[in-house]
């Protein structure tokens, strides 16, 4: 049981792992071992208890995120759960996949000193190497080079990521499908091994691949409900798969015992802190002389994000106003609702061959909030595919659809223009030339009114509008030129954008444009 797992990792493998965070709301290191070892069976209650879920119903997620701070001891804790995977699954696979071959190897060293010790040693199938540790009971863990090819041909039980911020998002996906399940190697985490992904990384990166990855988590007390609660809603990965469980914690939850060196009155760590430290039952993985001198070379923005693992700054963002909390509705009206309401669905379109054509349907609410009902996103389809598909979608024909004015130019194949070609088909279609610093404008306006609430809100099933909206960003080394960077997430701001330039070119009331 989680108990007596963390006696074996005190008293055998000699390491020493907080239990509780000291800042409320993150979670401490040990809560990431028992659910990795244990492979979602147990959760951290609120009272300090372990609620177990059983291992035949609905347990957590065995992929799960560690977002920890630098020095927070995330790539050490991995190699702990390496060796624990390894002792007690018998013949299990574990693959190493850093963000730098350098980050890789950090973790196996991390793993090859556990094994030194005398109490573990006797369990080594001949000698560690640099690569690879394998154990008599036919355990072996390897390091993978950081290479599509290399993770491609892989097929093992744990994968363990470290630093994914580094990583090339093409690697990434590859690294999805390397996990299979062994069975049977029963043991208190079930009948089998899961195969499992885990990621332990930093946020180094605005808007980057690791931000995308805790914003398609879920945090470990969504499942301290029990089995009944045990499958949260509906996260962002495709599919609409089971979420990861998220663990995170910062560098107070780091720090060691505070000793008599140091007093709370005037230390530099207080702010955060705040004695926290003192009163801890535990020794953490960072020493607090080193966090006082780290604490002095770094900007604010970087202190935050990456020691305090708050969310990095949305100063680049071009829709920095956007908050899923005041924008998302998890309820959407119904088609027959805007019927009985008069309101008309109107939309956006963003054209694409390569990258996706994507609409956005809106409607118009009486106080005047522009809803976003519903989205569609196609790759290498058609006009006319497209057309269809906006004709059968449930809100009916839309009144109008707003799209790019570049849509008015004739194709080179075809000599008809989109335009032309989607009023050819009976649709009605509005291209209102304006700036794109102006058409972002427009829809700031709708996020954050000067006064007022907001006017611009979007359903819950607009996971991909959603996501765009939290990633839209200016170009990092050319943030002066407002021009948005076209990495995806353009396609559908942009269709939103020709929604609401057209709409708001248009005299609107109640019920009609």
């Amino acid at each position: 049981n989680p108990g007596e797992l963390a006696a074996f990792v005190r008293q055998v493998m000699g390491v020493q792992v907080a239990a509780r965070a000291l800042i409320e709301g993150n979670d401490g290191a040990l809560a990431y071992l028992v659910h990795s070892f244990f492979e979602g069976r147990f959760v951290p209650g609120a009272d300090g208890a372990w609620i177990d879920l059983g291992v035949d119903g609905p347990r957590a997620p065995g992929d799960c995120v560690v977002w920890a701070n630098r020095g927070g001891g995330k790539t050490f804790l991995g190699a702990v759960a390496t060796a624990l995977d390894m002792l007690f699954k018998k013949g299990i696979e574990v693959r190493i996949l850093g963000g730098s071959a350098e980050q890789s190897r950090r973790m196996h060293e991390h793993l090859r000193r556990l094994f030194d010790d005398d109490r573990l040693a006797p369990e080594l199938d001949g000698r560690s190497t640099e690569s690879r540790v394998r154990l008599r009971n036919g355990s072996r863990v390897e390091i993978l080079s950081h290479s599509e090819r290399s993770v491609r041909g892989v097929r093992v039980q744990k994968l363990r990521c470290d630093e994914v911020d580094l990583f090339d998002p093409a690697l990434w996906a590859a690294a999805q499908l390397v996990t299979r399940s062994a069975s049977p190697i029963p043991g208190p985490w079930g009948s089998e091994v899961r195969g499992v992904v885990e990621v332990l990384s930093t946020m180094h990166v605005p808007m980057g691949l690791m931000w995308g990855i805790v914003n398609e988590s879920r945090r470990v007390s969504d499942w301290a409900g029990g089995p009944a609660q045990s499958a949260p809603a509906a996260s962002g990965l495709p599919g609409g798969g089971p979420a990861r469980v998220l663990f995170k914690w910062g560098v107070v939850d780091s720090l060691e015992k505070c000793g008599d060196a140091y007093t709370c009155d005037g230390c530099l760590l207080a702010p955060e802190c705040d004695g926290r430290a003192k009163r801890r039952a535990e020794g953490g993985h960072m020493t607090v002389l080193d966090a006082r001198v780290l604490k002095r070379r770094v900007s604010r923005a970087a202190w935050e994000t990456e020691m305090l693992c708050r969310e990095p700054s949305r100063s680049g963002c071009v829709y920095a106003e956007f908050s899923p909390a005041q924008h998302v509705m998890e309820r959407c009206p119904a088609v027959e609702e805007l019927r009985a309401a008069g309101e008309v669905v109107v939309a956006g379109m963003d054209f694409g061959v390569r990258s996706p054509s994507v609409v956005v349907w809106a409607a118009l609410a009486e106080d005047g909030t522009l809803l976003v009902v519903d989205e569609y996103a196609e790759v290498g389809r058609t006009l006319a595919d497209h057309v269809a598909a906006i004709k059968t979608r449930p809100w009916g024909v839309p009144a109008w659809i707003g799209i790019d004015p570049a849509g008015s130019a004739r194709n080179e194949q075809t000599g008809v223009s989109n335009l032309r070609a989607m009023r050819n088909m009976q649709l009605t279609v509005r291209a209102k030339r304006t700036g794109i610093a102006q058409g972002v404008e427009r829809v700031r306006e709708r996020l954050s009114p000067a006064s007022g609430p907001t006017r611009l809100r979007i359903a819950a099933r607009c996971t991909g509008l959603i996501d765009a909206m939290s990633r839209y960003h200016y170009p990092a080394d050319r943030p002066r030129e407002l021009v948005p960077e076209k990495d995806g997430s353009d396609h559908w701001c942009d269709a939103l954008r020709y929604l609401v330039v057209n709409l708001d070119a248009q005299t609107v009331g109640h019920g009609h444009v």
